[in-house]
C-alpha cells in the first residue's frame, strides 16, 4: 500500500510562510491534569487572551475531539493511547499551518504525553502541567465525574480507578487551587510570549 502513497510535503506552502504572514511562531501547548483541574477553562481563557494580543489559536478539548474525530474510541488503555495519537497529528497540522494549538487532555501517563511530544516534535511541544489536587478536583466535580466514579459507575476513571503519573518536568507547572483564573493565565502568557513572537 506505501507504494501508492506519494506524500506532496515539499510542495505545499511551508510553515515558515505561514508564521510570517500570522507574524506569530506556532506551538502546540499541551495542557494535562486531572479531570476538574481547570484545563478547559484555562484553554479557553488563554486562546482569548491570544487573541485579544493579535495571536491565532486553536483550542482543541477532550469533550470536543470525544465528541466528533475520536466518538468511537472509549476509556480502555488503548483507545486512551489512540485518542491522544489522532489529536496530536491534529495539532501539528495546526501547527504546520503556522497556528498556535492549545490541546487540553487529561493525558494521564508520562508515555501517552511522550508519545504525542515525539509526534508533535521535541522543539514545539510545551507542555503545562494544570496541577490540582485530586481532593480540590473531586471538590469542583461540575460534571459530577468523581461522584459516579465512585459509585462505581465510570470505569477507568483517572485520578480515581485509573492512575494519573503528574509530569516529571513539565515545561510550565500552574498551581490552580489557590488562584484564580486571570492569575493563572497571565503567569501562562507571560512563560509563552518568549516562544510565540515571531
Amino acid at each position: 500500500m506505501a507504494e501508492h502513497i506519494h506524500p506532496i510535503f515539499d510542495r505545499i506552502l511551508q510553515r515558515s510562510d505561514r508564521e510570517a504572514q500570522l507574524k506569530q511562531r506556532s506551538k502546540v501547548i499541551w495542557m494535562t491534569g486531572l479531570s476538574g483541574s481547570g484545563k478547559s477553562t484555562l484553554a479557553l481563557a488563554l486562546e482569548r487572551a491570544l487573541y485579544e494580543k493579535g495571536f491565532v489559536a486553536q483550542v482543541l478539548d477532550g469533550d470536543n475531539i470525544r465528541s466528533g474525530l475520536n466518538r468511537d474510541l472509549h476509556f480502555s488503555e488503548a483507545d486512551r493511547q489512540e485518542n491522544i495519537r489522532r489529536i496530536a497529528e491534529v495539532a501539528k497540522l495546526y501547527l504546520d499551518s503556522g497556528i498556535i494549538v492549545i490541546c487540553s487532555f487529561v493525558s494521564p501517563t508520562r508515555a501517552i504525553r511522550g508519545m504525542a511530544r515525539d509526534i508533535v516534535g521535541e522543539k514545539d511541544f510545551v507542555e503545562i502541567f494544570v496541577n490540582t489536587p485530586l481532593e480540590v478536583c473531586e471538590r469542583r466535580d461540575v460534571k459530577g465525574l468523581y461522584a459516579k466514579a465512585r459509585a462505581g459507575e465510570i470505569a477507568d476513571f483517572t485520578g480515581i480507578s485509573a492512575p494519573y503519573e503528574a509530569p516529571e518536568h513539565p515545561d510550565f507547572e500552574v498551581l490552580t487551587s489557590d488562584r484564580d483564573v486571570e492569575d493563572c493565565n497571565q503567569q501562562i502568557l507571560d512563560y509563552l510570549m518568549t516562544h510565540i513572537r515571531h
